[in-house]
């Protein structure tokens, strides 16, 4: 397929892509921006081929640069290389399960790079920079007396240290969350266009290695003689390790409930309604862990 020869489409999404780029300068809409930041050129790399996508992507980079400025190529750029990640394993027909996964250490890797650039290049510490900021909330909030008691400068700094130590799980949570979100919107385009994308295994039908809940036996109880305070690299990786593997069962738990709703012919808005709670109480992950282990959805499939 001939990217120039495709007709308006390409041309549309190339207007997407930098009405995105221009929307990162402007307040309150640059989150949305953000948000779909990866979908344009997902589809463009997808749909057409690598020198038609070089052709739509210049332009629109030169433009969007001469306009917002440079910073906003340099957020762009972020986004450009899973989107092209993305494309380019569509293209490949792989499945959606490999598509998320992969783009997700793309990602993961990027934002870990960016800690790396940020603090070589800029010589600014975004670890730093987060640390200030809570800091002086607090101070803020005990100068108006605002604190609790006990809530003193130790605290704080244990605060901080723990919030520090979170960030690999917070940025594998955003990867992956991301990725899902961009796949979601970015796929349905795609197939518009005239391609098929696989599509993700329906949540009823999410099953998880069982092999998982014998790691998260031994995180969690490993975890559970590790001292408060402790710095060590075993006790920053359960403590990235344990929610993490608690989330993932989370999902597991929603999958569950999805199971019943279909066994059950139950309307579709209650698993989506009880995915809440449940995404929200770790407690509740227990529901996906027991899922995992055991076959107990048996006792909900139809009797033949």
């Amino acid at each position: 397929m001939n990217g120039l020869k495709t007709g308006l489409k390409p041309l549309l999404w190339s207007g997407a892509a930098f009405l995105l780029l221009l929307l990162l300068a402007v307040p309150l809409l640059n989150l949305p921006a953000l948000l779909l930041m990866m979908v344009p050129y997902v589809v463009l790399y997808t749909t057409l081929s690598r020198g038609a996508f070089l052709l739509h992507l210049i332009p629109v980079w030169l433009l969007a640069g001469l306009i917002a400025g440079p910073a906003v190529l340099i957020i762009g750029l972020f986004f450009l290389v899973p989107a092209i990640v993305m494309g380019h394993l569509y293209r490949s027909g792989a499945t959606a399960a490999k598509v998320i996964r992969t783009v997700t250490i793309v990602i993961l890797a990027l934002l870990m790079l960016e800690l790396v650039l940020f603090q070589s290049i800029f010589n600014v510490s975004l670890l730093n920079e987060m640390s200030n900021t809570i800091r002086g909330t607090f101070d803020s909030m005990q100068e108006q007396n605002l604190l609790a008691s006990g809530w003193n400068a130790d605290f704080v700094d244990l605060l901080i240290q723990r919030v520090i130590h979170m960030i690999p799980l917070t940025f594998i949570v955003l990867a992956f969350v991301y990725t899902v979100f961009s796949h979601y919107v970015s796929r349905r385009a795609v197939i518009r266009s005239g391609l098929d994308v696989p599509a993700f295994p329906q949540a009823k039908d999410w099953r998880l290695p069982r092999v998982l809940v014998i790691y998260y036996l031994i995180a969690y109880v490993i975890d559970l003689f590790i001292k408060p305070g402790d710095v060590s690299y075993l006790a920053v990786a359960l403590l990235n390790l344990v929610p993490l593997l608690s989330y993932v069962f989370a999902i597991q738990a929603i999958g569950f409930f999805f199971f019943i709703a279909h066994e059950r012919k139950w309307n579709k808005a209650v698993p989506i309604l009880i995915a809440i709670p449940v995404l929200l109480l770790p407690p509740l992950s227990l529901i996906g862990v027991l899922d995992t282990a055991f076959p107990i959805r048996k006792s909900f499939t139809k009797q033949q």
